[in-house]
């Protein structure tokens, strides 16, 4: 109740509520479908603009010698790379062999290529690296993917800023166009998230997009907050 009487969070709305977050990475707005008792699916997004940092960068990997890598930013930065590059294939090779190559590939990029945000240099990291199958052009087929980021860790989906990334660096490739949704999947455990450019902009000195982002969302906990009238920082605080 706390959130919805401070604006935290919009009354809901039929046939679709509009949520509005602030992310470490800028604003974010989300569309949850909403039929008057529950919300639905599917939920989207769209994205901060997302661009295209660097594309066939060469790259010297340990171990698998000179790769070439595209560099994207969905919200976060992403080095993405055919899998069959470092010898495996994100479909069917073991997740301790992919997990251990992108983390390599992470490792190396960082070392070898310098980032650069247009408003942030504190979001001027690698995240993680994100293994394709090689279907980078359009096609109404699913595209596959692992997205190994920050220790090592796995997402279970195919990554809401990885298909952001991904989408931004197919844009500018000439790959896609606007509003041509791409169906991605994740090797780990074959979700599907769909993903589209629905506008272009300027991000600093980057052509960049606007990315909706679609997939399944449900509940997995929630979480109680408790306003004392005696909090003399209830309303919250600002740094000057």
């Amino acid at each position: 109740r706390f959130a919805l009487d401070y604006g935290l969070v919009p009354a809901p709305t039929r046939p679709e509520t509009a949520v509005r977050m602030r992310c470490p990475c800028g604003p974010v707005t989300a569309f949850v479908p909403w039929d008057g008792q529950r919300s639905g699916n599917p939920v989207r997004f769209h994205s901060v603009p997302a661009f295209a940092a660097a594309t066939d960068l060469a790259i010297d990997i340990p171990g698998h010698g000179k790769v070439v890598v595209d560099i994207g930013y969905g919200g976060t930065f992403y080095a993405f790379l055919s899998a069959k590059q470092l010898g495996l294939d994100v479909c069917s090779s073991k997740t301790r062999d992919l997990v251990s190559a992108a983390s390599a590939v992470t490792e190396a990029v960082k070392e070898q290529f310098k980032l650069h945000h247009p408003e942030s240099e504190d979001l001027a990291f690698l995240y993680g690296t994100i293994l394709t199958d090689g279907k980078d052009a359009f096609s109404e087929e699913p595209t596959t993917n692992i997205c190994v980021f920050a220790d090592e860790q796995v997402d279970r989906s195919p990554t809401g800023s990885g298909v952001t990334a991904r989408i931004a660096l197919q844009y500018h490739k000439g790959l896609i166009q606007l509003n041509q949704t791409r169906t991605f999947r994740s090797s780990t455990t074959g979700s599907l998230f769909t993903g589209k450019a629905v506008k272009a902009t300027k991000f600093g000195d980057y052509n960049a997009v606007i990315v909706e982002v679609s997939g399944e969302a449900f509940y997995t906990g929630t979480a109680t907050f408790t306003v004392e009238d005696e909090d003399p920082l209830k309303y919250g605080f600002f740094f000057k």
